[in-house]
């Protein structure tokens, strides 16, 4: 059963090959002129007040560089959920569909076994190939991503790799996606019945539980860090005042290397955030100082919570253990199924 299921899937397998062997090549072959850049701006013997450095070093990467790295993001993005659909749904909805389960079933291996061992061999390999893509783009963005990590004065269209964005495309979570996203295919495949919805029901699916991850569950895995100071109205912050009512807010400065803001609100001394109605100082033709002492006098506080960047690895392994039970859930409910299902 295991060779017959191999053969199924021999085409696939020697295509992702190819595939993954195209990728190293390739990134081995451009990763050099970024760490020869990262060791010539002086960053890789900083190890303090590297800030201005790493600045240097973001803004020297020059536009090749930029194309692969916001690629490798959206190719990290995109592997899960075709998988899924290429891999998953038709998996055993093909099967259905065509009719060839009922010989499978009528054989001497058992469908409990024969559901396994095409969700183990197959899930396998697509979790591998998750994870060795993950770590050759890890590895080639590694200077970017240490870089970030020494501060961000300057950052242009790089990110922490604990931002939202980022973060989905680095370290072991790229695993748990796909082991997802494949046996959420499967599993739409049993249950529907038919390839082409179950792939579309797939991908609908999956898109929303990584849009909502980041934004309701992966914020709270671990408590946020929460920091409070006086807010000083002379600082470079941002100041916007709206109408109708001369609406105002308040941003304060904040900056933590490699840290993922999560909320930074500027609080009246009884709590409340701060809306204004902005004073005449910050409406009259008043100097600009003199708006900002009439806010300080207002003595409000700068309330932020944070996930500090010393935190990636514990939620990327948290996260990777959700999505790896929530694989186990579906691929249960798969076996279950189809050893209820009448032939």
């Amino acid at each position: 059963m295991m060779w017959l299921t191999w053969r199924q899937f021999r085409a696939q397998a020697i295509t992702v090959a190819v595939v993954l062997a195209a990728a190293a090549i390739f990134l081995g072959v451009t990763a050099p002129h970024l760490l020869n850049l990262y060791d010539s701006t002086g960053l890789s013997a900083c190890h303090a007040s590297c800030g201005q450095i790493a600045s240097n070093f973001l803004k020297a990467i020059g536009g090749p560089d930029k194309t692969v790295f916001e690629a490798a993001i959206a190719v990290m993005y995109g592997l899960p959920a075709l998988i899924g659909i290429f891999w998953g749904a038709p998996l055993i909805a093909r099967e259905l569909e065509a009719g060839t389960h009922q010989l499978a079933w009528n054989q001497s291996v058992s469908r409990t076994r024969w559901t396994v061992i095409k969700l183990g061999l197959i899930g396998s390999v697509a979790v591998a190939t998750a994870g060795l893509l993950s770590l050759m783009i890890g590895w080639w963005a590694s200077p970017i991503d240490s870089a970030m990590n020494f501060g961000q004065p300057f950052s242009g269209p790089y990110l922490p790799r604990l931002s939202p964005l980022v973060f989905a495309s680095r370290g072991v979570a790229p695993l748990g996606y796909a082991a997802f996203a494949f046996a959420l295919g499967v599993t739409m495949g049993v249950f529907i019945r038919k390839t082409l919805p179950a792939m579309a029901v797939t991908l609908a699916i999956f898109v929303a539980v990584q849009v909502l991850m980041p934004i309701y569950v992966r914020p709270h895995l671990m408590p946020p860090v929460q920091a409070t100071a006086p807010f000083n109205a002379f600082e470079n912050n941002e100041l916007t005042i709206s109408s109708p009512g001369n609406r105002m807010t308040l941003v304060g400065n904040f900056s933590r290397p490699g840290a993922w803001i999560l909320s930074n609100n500027t609080v009246t001394p009884s709590g409340q955030v701060f809306t204004g109605p902005a004073g005449a100082a910050c409406t009259g033709n008043y100097p600009p100082n003199a708006c900002n002492a009439w806010v300080n006098t207002l003595h409000l506080r700068q309330q932020v919570a944070y996930q500090p960047a010393s935190r990636f690895w514990p939620l990327q392994f948290i996260e990777t253990g959700i999505y790896l039970v929530l694989a186990a859930g579906l691929g249960w409910s798969c076996v279950w199924r189809i050893r209820r299902r009448r032939i």
